[in-house]
This record gives structure tokens, C-alpha cells and sequence, in this order.
């Protein structure tokens, strides 16, 4: 499946914006990331920060995996996917314990956040050609 050159610049600023973020987890954003560790997770600061530590590991392999992996595109594009579903309980965490972090300091600001969890799942899909290979599959 030949991706259009949109779809092409589109991964390559989300593999951006993820190898900056997994930056941010490990140096300039670290204490903000912590506070999106779910609280049913222990409570303990060391665990808190390698949840972030590994994790932001996880987002710089994938952010370069999107940049640099064209030719398994498909697949970077379904795991980014299921990492953004396995990562949202952070972001519910944070709205529902009413965490401030990333300038989200309200309850309507940190909803909306929420909001924009199912669009990266669809621009990881979508840019890699991934949501094409998997509808093009489903009708097999």
C-alpha cells in the first residue's frame, strides 16, 4: 500500500512529536509525566519514575521507528496504536484525581485532553496505512 505524501509527512511529525516526548520523560518534563502515572499503580516515587523512564524509552523507539521504519510501517503504526490505548489510564488518572500537569489545570482542560487520545490512535493508524491494511483485512 503506497502512502500519499501527506500521509507520509504526518507520520514522520507524529515519530517527531513522540522521540520529543520520550525525551521530555526522561529529562525537561520528567516531574509532569509522573503525575500521569496512574494512582491504583504503587505510590512509591522510585516505581513512579521508571514507569516514566521506561515508558519514555518506549516512545523514543517508537517515535524513531515511525521516522526511520518505512518499510514495516504498518506494524510501527499498529503498536504506536495499542501503546497510545495503553497509556490512556494515565490520562484518566489525571482527570479523575484532578492532577495539574502540561498546563492542563482544570477539569475541562484535562477532559478535552481526553478527547484527543482516540485522534493519535487514528493518526498512528492512518499515516502508517495501517487502518487501510486492517479494514482491507476485516473485509477478507
Amino acid at each position: 500500500m503506497k502512502a500519499s505524501f501527506f500521509q507520509k509527512i504526518m507520520r514522520i511529525l507524529l515519530g517527531s512529536f513522540m522521540t520529543l516526548a520520550g525525551i521530555g520523560h526522561l529529562t525537561f518534563q520528567r516531574e509532569e509525566f509522573q503525575a500521569q502515572v496512574p494512582r491504583w499503580l504503587p505510590n512509591d516515587p522510585g516505581f513512579m519514575d521508571f514507569v516514566v523512564l521506561s515508558s519514555g524509552l518506549v516512545e523514543i523507539s517508537l517515535g524513531l521507528a515511525m521516522i526511520f521504519l518505512w518499510k514495516h510501517q504498518i506494524k510501527v503504526g499498529i503498536v504506536l496504536a495499542i501503546f497510545y490505548v495503553l497509556i490512556f489510564p494515565g490520562n484518566i488518572s489525571q482527570y479523575t484525581n484532578e492532577i495539574n500537569a502540561f498546563g492542563l489545570d482544570t477539569d475541562q482542560k484535562r477532559l478535552i485532553r481526553l478527547f484527543f487520545q482516540p485522534v493519535l490512535i487514528l493518526w498512528a493508524l492512518w499515516s502508517t496505512g495501517a487502518l487501510k491494511y486492517l479494514l482491507n483485512r476485516k473485509k477478507k
